[in-house]
């Protein structure tokens, strides 16, 4: 999953996948809050789950690629 995420913010960032890592933070890579709910949305479509995070601290690409695992479990 960490490998898809970091696919999908490469491409849509338009940056090297070699410069976002698992502790790469969301704040770092520059990302508003439209990028973020239009990033869950694309997330949703393609993975064909409902994902909530409103409340869950998802800091980093990590943690959000720890949390999509949890959700497809």
């Amino acid at each position: 999953m960490l490998e898809k995420l970091i696919s999908y913010l490469s491409q849509e960032l338009d940056i090297p996948a070699e410069e976002i890592e698992r502790d790469t933070t969301f704040e770092s890579l520059h990302l508003d809050s439209l990028d973020t709910v239009e990033m869950l949305s694309d997330l949703e479509e393609e993975l064909q789950v409902e994902l909530d995070i409103e409340g869950k601290k998802i800091t980093t690409v990590g943690e959000l690629a720890d949390y999509l695992e949890s959700v497809l479990d």
